[in-house]
């Protein structure tokens, strides 16, 4: 396995991409910087679920920006280990070597199950300047996922000086049947400016096949995030439901997008808790996105609403679910749909599916992708993929 060096982790290839074109056909448009922190496994485990968060500093210097990943194990189907840290302050040049978080770690319970941390996403409160982290947990027997298991949502806050997070606390839900198994897992957070949290979710009772998504409003005092309230409780006829939703607002509407088994949903809000009915994604023109059984998330920036996405139809059959290449494309706020002319490329399709993502604001005018080549199902490696974990800078 190729591995990172001691201290510090060079980045491997920088591509910067300008297209005139399409800088031209879209006032708007961003330009897009290549790079990867890592790449290289041994054929047994691998990176995933690579997400980062900024801290900020002091004018005129970069922040500094968290990622949180974890290994896989090949041989098995979400069969998770701790979770890892690593962190850069110049941008992105080098990082720190991948820390392993004992205080994120398995555990194991009195019946012998084992009780693990995964599918985290790391982001900046501002109201406590705390780098917060929230995911869910999962249970395993016999190092499988039990498909009856309780579920909550765990977080932790980064310690700057000793880059280590503290131990995970559960967010107490209400004490409802359907909240036995409830999680944040790979959800994008949005925090009001009163310091309020709203925190997308999705749950079920634990015997039940379907969940349903909603937003969780809380707050969080630096150490104890607390719930308070919850919006409408959403799903659909598919035999899972929804689950990983991201909550984001652009103008003064809140936009929430939806996984689903078939496809896809999108929904509109005016108060970050309660959503219109959600509606299959599409293109413009009516056509479906073709995105489906995977995560999308938000990419805001007050020239407008993008959307970051895997899908069907570009030449991808031979991908897992066909999640990759991520790409990214422009909203329509009004419409709630994807414009087909502004869709770009964000990290190449290299076999390898990439559709657990993290999406993350750097900046007043930068925001970074972070995804990981899942080197599963075996084979992918053929097609040039290498567990290689990109960073995706988007400049506007």
């Amino acid at each position: 396995m190729n591995t990172i060096s001691k201290l510090l982790v060079p980045v491997f290839l920088f591509i910067a991409i300008a297209d005139a074109n399409a800088l031209a056909e879209e006032p708007e448009a961003f330009t897009i910087e290549r790079s990867w922190i890592t790449e290289g496994y041994d054929g047994q485990m691998c990176w995933v679920h690579a997400r980062g968060g900024a801290i900020p500093s002091e004018e005129g210097s970069e922040p500094m920006v968290v990622v949180t990943m974890q290994k896989l194990l090949l041989s098995g189907s979400d069969v998770f280990y701790a979770i890892h840290s690593l962190e850069t302050k110049d941008g992105g040049a080098t990082w720190t070597e991948p820390e392993e978080q004992s205080t994120l770690d398995r555990s194991t319970n009195p019946d012998g199950t084992v009780t693990g941390v995964c599918d985290v996403t790391p982001a900046w409160h501002a109201a406590t300047e705390t780098l917060l982290a929230t995911g869910h947990t999962v249970m395993y027997q016999n190092n499988r996922v039990m498909h009856v298991r309780q579920r909550a949502t765990p977080y932790s806050v980064y310690d700057q000086e000793t880059q280590s997070w503290s131990p995970y606390k559960l967010l107490e839900m209400p004490d409802l049947p359907h909240f036995k198994n409830a999680g944040a897992g790979c959800t994008q957070r949005y925090d009001l400016l009163n310091g309020d949290i709203l925190l997308p979710i999705y749950f079920k009772e634990p015997e039940q096949p379907r969940t349903s998504v909603a937003v969780v409003r809380c707050i969080f005092d630096g150490e104890t995030l607390e719930y308070v309230e919850h919006g409408n409780e959403m799903t659909c006829p598919a035999v899972r439901g929804m689950g990983e939703p991201s909550l984001t607002q652009f103008g003064d509407r809140f936009f929430l997008t939806i996984r689903n088994d078939e496809t896809g949903y999108v929904a509109a809000s005016d108060d970050g808790l309660h959503f219109d009915e959600p509606i299959p994604w599409t293109f413009d023109d009516g056509s479906p996105l073709g995105s489906y059984n995977t995560q999308q998330h938000w990419a805001s920036h007050e020239s407008g609403l993008y959307l970051v996405y895997t899908r069907r139809g570009a030449d991808n059959d031979h991908v897992f679910r066909h999640r990759a290449p991520l790409f990214i494309a422009k909203v329509d706020p009004e419409r709630l749909c994807v414009i087909r002319e502004t869709e770009r490329v964000l990290v190449p399709e290299r076999g390898a599916r990439l559709g657990n993502f993290g999406v993350a604001r750097i900046g007043p005018n930068e925001i970074w992708v972070t995804a990981t080549e899942w080197m599963q199902p075996a084979g992918c490696e053929d097609h040039g993929s290498n567990n290689r974990v990109w960073l995706v800078k988007l400049k506007f």
